[in-house]
């Protein structure tokens, strides 16, 4: 008699914290803690969820030359400027774009740095989908999403000893007027849109938009188990984690 051997599936967990509207340096640091602690296998694959204040970042590449004004102007503005170790160039952070920030382990997934970033855009792109919107990737050297010739989202990511942090930004309906400030990604000839400007469709509560984006993105990444948290209950211990 023959036996047949079933290989049984394991269910991947996925902790997801929503998060309000955060500071970017706060939100760095609890990356940087995540990182930490998911290296150690203290915490398990966590996604953060979040929007930020305005907040023009830069990338490891240092191109200050696509910012167009002087940082005091941004100040003026109420906007912030940080230096982060993400790869990318300059990009803008506010209110009206959703955030994702996972902090996972891709050896444990069984990813590479690139299937990585593609899955990113896939979500996005998925996203856009649900909305009539027909968004794509893969624009030779320039990460992202688009929307014909307009960037819809952007991503720019970390990977340290197999873990991630940073991530993507989907422009829901932000104030397009802040990218008028800066080389967007460092690309010149290209224009920033976002869902309100490329659906027709009537759009939810932003936080719906965003849950939708976690889905997207849980099941790309062949997440069955995913756990919400709310930010006003997660309190972080010595541990990272959440209470």
């Amino acid at each position: 008699m023959l036996g047949i051997c079933f290989r049984m599936r394991i269910p991947r967990k996925l902790e997801v914290w929503r998060l309000g509207t955060v500071s970017y340096l706060e939100a760095l640091k609890l990356q940087e803690k995540l990182a930490s602690d998911r290296k150690t296998s203290k915490i398990s694959d966590t996604l953060l969820s979040l929007q930020h204040p305005p907040t023009y970042t830069l990338g490891k590449r240092r191109t200050d030359h696509n910012l167009l004004v002087p940082e005091s102007e941004l100040k003026n503005m109420g906007a912030e400027l940080h230096y982060t170790q993400r790869g990318g160039d300059i990009t803008f952070h506010g209110p009206h774009q959703a955030i994702l920030y996972p902090i996972l382990s891709l050896r444990e997934i069984g990813l590479g740095a690139r299937k990585y970033v593609e899955n990113l855009e896939s979500t996005m792109i998925e996203l856009a989908a649900l909305y009539g919107v027909k968004a794509h990737g893969l624009r030779k050297l320039e990460t992202g999403v688009w929307v014909g010739e307009r960037k819809i989202g952007a991503i720019g990511v970390r990977i340290s000893s197999g873990i991630t942090s940073h991530g993507l930004a989907f422009n829901i309906d932000p104030d397009l007027r802040y990218y008028k400030h800066i080389v967007p990604c460092g690309i010149y000839d290209k224009e920033v849109t976002s869902l309100r400007r490329e659906t027709d469709m009537v759009l939810p509560d932003e936080e719906v938009i965003q849950e939708q984006l976690v889905s997207c993105f849980a099941r790309l990444f062949g997440y069955s188990d995913i756990i919400w948290r709310n930010g006003s209950s997660i309190v972080i211990d010595s541990d990272s984690k959440p209470t």
